[in-house]
């Protein structure tokens, strides 16, 4: 997976109006969960921090799925987007929640699709459709790609390619097996040519 930096501020102040104070100087409210308290049972907590719209849009605003190095008030995370908000009207980002990650513990991402070669049936006229942009699956990130690369080579016409099709070494899908991810789809053109030869 690719890797990005992004530098933060630990914030105490939580609520709605701070995080409204907040937003008014370019900053984003955000959390990262899974941060370990240490102690004897030594168990996740959230942890509440600033970082600046100008850091996030690069890790946001993207086709890719990016490791985050966060750096905290100094101290070091790895982690990945779990879920963005964004104002309903002016779509603005309002927050974003960061899930930490290690080396041996898996975690559930959308990774995106490309779809590689030239398919059969659109050699015989008909269209490739690309039908989902992203698949989910779960892995260690060590083991998680920037991209699922499918070859369509051997697609024919009217057939598609489902998430259980396929087998990447590594990965468990977390979308369900019976998803459409592409298809070679009739043209009327094809389907014109196919009646007139009937």
């Amino acid at each position: 997976m690719l890797e990005i930096n992004v530098t933060g501020q630990v914030r105490s102040d939580l609520g709605k109006k701070a995080s409204k104070d907040i937003r008014k100087q370019g900053l984003i409210p955000c959390n990262i969960y899974g941060v370990k308290r240490g102690g004897e049972k030594n168990l996740p907590v959230a942890l509440s921090f600033t970082s600046s719209f100008a850091e996030l849009r690069k890790a946001i605003y993207t086709p890719h799925v990016y490791v985050v190095n966060l750096n905290i008030d100094g101290v070091d995370h790895k982690a990945v987007i779990k879920e963005l908000q964004f104002h309903p009207v002016t779509d603005a980002l309002l927050h974003v929640d960061f899930l930490e990650i290690t080396e041996d513990k898996p975690v559930t991402v959308g990774i995106p699709v490309e779809l590689k070669g030239l398919a059969n049936g659109v050699r015989n006229g008909g269209r490739l459709a690309l039908l989902v942009r992203q698949i989910k699956v779960t892995a260690v990130y060590t083991n998680i790609p920037e991209k699922l690369v499918i070859d369509v080579t051997n697609l024919e016409l009217g057939k598609s390619i489902k998430v259980g099709d396929l087998n990447f070494e590594g990965l468990e899908f977390a979308t369900p097996k019976e998803v459409n991810v592409c298809s070679v789809q009739m043209t009327r053109a094809a389907r014109a040519a196919a009646q007139a030869a009937q």
